[in-house]
């Protein structure tokens, strides 16, 4: 078993946390809260350096990245945009001296809400913000720029938030071909560049046109696409454009890039929930976590937690309990709230609205509560360093 240390990076809405893991995966420790309380959104770490980044802000701090260079011990913020702190520190001269206000303009003003997603993309760091703006680092995340290829994108005008506004909240890419990227946005949908971000295409269409208006929802397909009320998105390993998406309605697969998709629901309990999951070597394994209804309460069919898992892509699925809670369970999993380690068998893990991370070092075969009584978790993320 491979001896690299392995941690998990938890968003919440008190700051960030590092849950240090031994490498046999049954013994986890807590570190935090960090990033001074902060409402965090996303956090993400650099495997080659160790480099940690969260992301996140509201109404009073404004949007921010923080950034650790010795693994949580100590935290800078890059602060984006400003907030109630700040009209509060430039009117009492005596609060800004004590909290160390140097009435600096942060870059994007009061454009930028909160930070909701981080990605590692070949020597750059992207961030997707509330609304829906993609940021680009070069320097680590000390300085950022707006990419107006999406921000000018034609349909921009369409673009229309979910429940928790316009939110960017997904960013991947080829690890092979840092240009290839994809980005979801609720609800707007799912875009894809293959340069690396100076243009973008909405790729949203169904495989199957007939699909359009078979479901009487709001946020179902109709007119020849998906739902654009995309929650996450991943892709598959291996040399093939495989993405998978959870949708607010259905999860669906692509084999082309995003350039068309398919239903892969038969077999689940609910077309609702939020995270997915790929396995690291696999592309046919994924895992979800169905919730009853967008209107039913967003808890586990039945209030008995299961991950769902399929081996073949998403035609057949099977539910894993062993060691979850069967009776009286009302949590929610949010859309970046499962994440997985690269290991053999692979480890795959969840954190809930409830404060608790559940892990399994099998697959999803069986599971075990690591954390308990944390904030509300927003986030989950794997860092495998040397």
């Amino acid at each position: 078993m491979s001896q690299e240390t392995l941690a998990l990076l938890v968003g919440t809405t008190k700051g960030a946390f590092v849950i240090d893991g031994e490498p046999n995966r049954q013994l986890w420790s807590v570190r935090g809260p960090f990033c001074d309380g902060w409402p965090i959104n996303h956090v993400v770490g650099d495997p080659g350096t160790g480099t940690i980044w969260a992301g996140g802000g509201g109404e009073w701090h404004g949007a921010g990245v923080w950034r650790s260079d010795d693994h949580g011990a100590s935290w800078t913020v890059s602060k984006l945009s400003t907030g109630q702190i700040d009209s509060w520190a430039a009117n009492d001269a005596d609060f800004a001296a004590s909290i160390g206000w140097t009435g600096e303009l942060p870059p994007f003003g009061d454009r930028i809400a909160q930070v909701w997603s981080l990605a590692r993309v070949g020597e750059r760091l992207y961030a997707g913000t509330k609304p829906g703006i993609l940021i680009v680092s070069d320097d680590e995340g000390r300085t950022w720029a707006e990419v107006k290829g999406l921000s000018d994108h034609p349909s921009a005008s369409e673009w229309y938030g979910g429940a928790a506004g316009l939110v960017l909240h997904t960013i991947i890419s080829d690890p092979a071909n840092p240009e290839a990227m994809w980005i979801g946005i609720s609800a707007a949908g799912v875009f894809a560049s293959s340069d690396g971000g100076v243009s973008w295409e909405r790729r949203n269409d169904l495989a199957d046109v007939s699909v359009s208006g078979t479901a009487d929802h709001p946020a179902a397909p109709s007119e020849g696409h998906t739902g654009l009320c995309v929650h996450h998105l991943v892709r598959a390993p291996g040399s093939e454009p495989v993405l998978y998406q959870q949708n607010h309605h259905g999860v669906w697969r692509s084999d082309d890039a995003g350039l068309t998709w398919s239903a892969i629901n038969e077999g689940l309990p609910s077309t609702f929930g939020f995270p997915i999951r790929v396995h690291p070597r696999d592309p046919e394994t994924i895992w979800t976590l169905p919730l009853n209804g967008d209107s039913a309460g967003r808890f586990p069919p039945d209030a008995a937690a299961a991950v769902w898992r399929s081996r073949d892509g998403g035609a057949t699925w099977q539910d894993l309990r062993a060691g979850l809670p069967q009776e009286a369970c009302f949590f929610t999993v949010l859309r970046q709230g499962m994440a997985g380690d690269r290991r053999d068998p692979a480890g795959i893990y969840f954190g809930t609205n409830s404060g608790s991370v559940f892990a399994s070092s099998d697959e999803g075969d069986t599971w075990h509560e690591v954390a308990r009584h944390l904030p509300t978790i927003l986030s989950l993320e794997v860092l495998e360093t040397p």
